[in-house]
């Protein structure tokens, strides 16, 4: 049995200004992304769907390849060339042919300068050169469903937690119904429909109500028997005509129960909508709440500028406040500034620098801006950058934060970073000499992921609302194409069900 493995992943910020091109998707670990044995190194042994495909196969003793492993965080639309490039890769391959089966890790939000389906653009590329073989995918729980991206594949299946703990066991349920019905043990049969909802992103936590209960009746239909069920909350910033809560269910030759199922998963979400819609806190009101607080540390959270939703992570409101205010004994991650970067590591380690940090992206499709803070204090830390997720999210896998620098102003300690990466994992502190627990104060731009690394750490959790391309507000965003009603911006809005 051959099996051909291929990673393509992107949530697209289609309000972000941060460009898209192929070096984003090369993980820091060259220009262009990884592929065949390099990539099977970077990603086996990982807490990833690609590295469980991985064992997966090779468990089942059969030969692989893995064509590419392109990821790039969160940004603006995938530039065509970029797009291109990948799916040529992943096509080529196989348009080799001689496979059994593919196996794609995919993330279900990539939007691109020509297609607002990105991955079922990529099915379709597939489909033309090779119309049989079969195909199961992961995708990640906020997806922003289209018809080819179920249609053209034989199993589905997306994460049921967020933060995305379960990332290897999603692989594990895309690949495991695949190799039965290799083996001729199943007959998958498909059905999904979305909901004309868009949740906030911060209500979105599989921790919480709703998305608890509606993972757990997900997670129980599959124990009773369905091949995959997911609950995908959709990505709400991508200006594209079918962003928002879709389901999918796959069952056994069962196509009637399938929609039986998808039904209900439909009806739980639509039953629980006022759930999802976030209220917004102002700012200095947050912060002083922080300050008011004597348990440790307290997690402050800067949700609109979050790298992993696109943020430009260079705003600097929720810092400047902080600032204001006065709160001391604080770590706050990270401006995004290799410019900065730059300057503190000319001055060196132990010197006191005058920098310019932040608010050198524009947001033109923001309402507000965030102009630049002059921060002043002594260069702590010089670092490459790179690390290991602990985890449990994406453990073991490869992270890269680019040169950074820790400036230590007397109050606070302040991360710059020459590229993109969220803070759900504690080594993105502990790599620069931070531990969070002996700070008062932990700042980070970050919305729910941050809760996997760190969750147990925190006494306290404050949510500020700042400045970002990732705005909690809906009424900061100006949709064009997302189809219409849909809730909560028009809450007349009629599932239907």
């Amino acid at each position: 049995m051959r099996l051909l493995i291929a990673m393509m992943m992107h949530e697209t910020n289609t309000f972000s200004p941060v460009p898209t091109d192929l070096q984003r998707f090369a993980l820091g670990l060259g220009q262009l992304p990884l592929q065949g044995a390099a990539a099977v190194q970077a990603y086996r042994g990982t807490g990833t769907a690609t590295g469980a495909f991985i064992d997966l196969v090779e468990a089942a003793g059969a030969e692989f390849e893995l064509a590419i492993a392109a990821h790039a965080a969160p940004s603006g639309p995938v530039h065509n060339e970029a797009f291109d490039a990948m799916t040529q890769t992943i096509v080529q391959a196989v348009a080799r042919g001689g496979w059994d089966g593919i196996l794609l890790d995919l993330h279900g939000a990539m939007v691109t300068q020509s297609f607002e389906d990105g991955e079922g653009e990529l099915l379709r590329r597939i489909r033309a050169v090779d119309a049989h073989t079969l195909i199961g995918v992961a995708y990640d729980m906020h997806a922003n469903l289209y018809d080819d991206m179920v249609a053209l594949a034989q199993v589905v299946a997306g994460y049921q937690t967020y933060p995305h703990v379960d990332m290897y066991e999603t692989g594990l349920r895309a690949g495991k119904p695949l190799l039965r019905l290799l083996a001729g043990e199943v007959q998958p049969t498909s059905a999904w429909a979305r909901l004309p909802m868009i949740p906030h992103v911060m209500r979105q936590s599989s921790l919480d109500e709703p998305n608890r209960s509606l993972q757990a009746r997900a997670r129980q239909m599959e124990q009773e028997g369905a091949l995959t069920a997911s609950v995908f909350t959709g990505f709400p910033h991508a200006d594209i005509e079918n962003a928002g809560l879709s389901v999918v269910v796959v069952t056994d030759g069962q196509p009637a129960l399938a929609q039986q199922l998808r039904d209900e998963l439909l009806r739980m979400a639509w039953d629980s909508r006022a759930q999802w819609v976030y209220p917004v806190e102002p700012l200095a009101q947050s912060v002083s709440r922080a300050k008011a607080m004597t348990v440790s540390p307290v997690v402050v959270l800067d949700h609109y500028d979050n790298a992993s939703s696109g943020g430009t992570m260079d705003t600097t409101a929720v810092l400047a406040e902080i600032l204001r205010q006065g709160l001391r004994n604080v770590a706050f991650f990270a401006i995004f500034d290799p410019q900065a970067v730059q300057q503190a590591i000319a001055a060196g380690i132990g010197q006191r620098v005058s920098l310019s940090v932040g608010g050198k992206m524009a947001m033109p499709l923001m309402p507000h801006r965030s102009a630049p803070l002059q921060l002043e204090g002594v260069v702590k830390v010089i670092s490459a950058g790179k690390y290991r997720a602990k985890g449990p999210m994406s453990q073991g896998a490869h992270q890269d934060m680019g040169a950074a620098v820790v400036i230590d102003t007397g109050a606070v300690e302040v991360a710059l970073i020459s590229r993109h990466v969220e803070p759900f994992d504690v080594n993105a502190l502990m790599s620069l000499g931070i531990d969070p627990l002996q700070k008062q104060f932990v700042v980070l731009k970050s919305r729910v992921h941050w809760r996997a690394g760190m969750g147990s750490m925190a006494a306290a959790v404050v949510e500020c609302a700042g400045a970002g391309a990732c705005t909690s507000d809906y009424s900061e965003l100006v949709f064009k194409h997302l189809r219409r009603p849909i809730y909560p911006l028009d809450p007349q809005a009629d599932a239907g069900l």
